[in-house]
């Protein structure tokens, strides 16, 4: 049974990189090395892996990938920072609850 693993890298600019794969030490080599010039973060190096997490079902990570690439850069810090209040607060539509707006 193969893995996949959605991961967040964070840039030397502060930005955050969203992926997928199926070997996670081989592909954080691969954006380290900046071989690619026209990636995104071959121009934002040094990354750091930030978030990670195992699926079993491609079609699973693929649609977590997806939906985190969607997301404000307050949802992305709230994930990685594991804050799951502040997560479904955000989550919020901002009409419904304007008190999410400044979270």
């Amino acid at each position: 049974m193969k893995n996949y693993y959605v991961y967040i890298l964070e840039c030397a600019d502060a930005s955050f990189y969203t992926g997928i794969t199926n070997d996670l030490d081989r592909r954080i080599s691969e954006h380290d090395s900046g071989d690619s010039q026209f990636s995104y973060t071959s121009k934002r190096l040094p990354v750091k892996l930030v978030y990670s997490e195992i699926f079993s079902d491609v079609m699973q990570a693929i649609a977590l990938e997806k939906q985190i690439k969607g997301w404000s850069r307050k949802k992305k810090k709230a994930l990685i920072a594991g804050d799951w209040e502040r997560l479904e607060k955000l989550s919020k539509n901002y009409s419904e609850f304007p008190e999410t707006k400044n979270l």
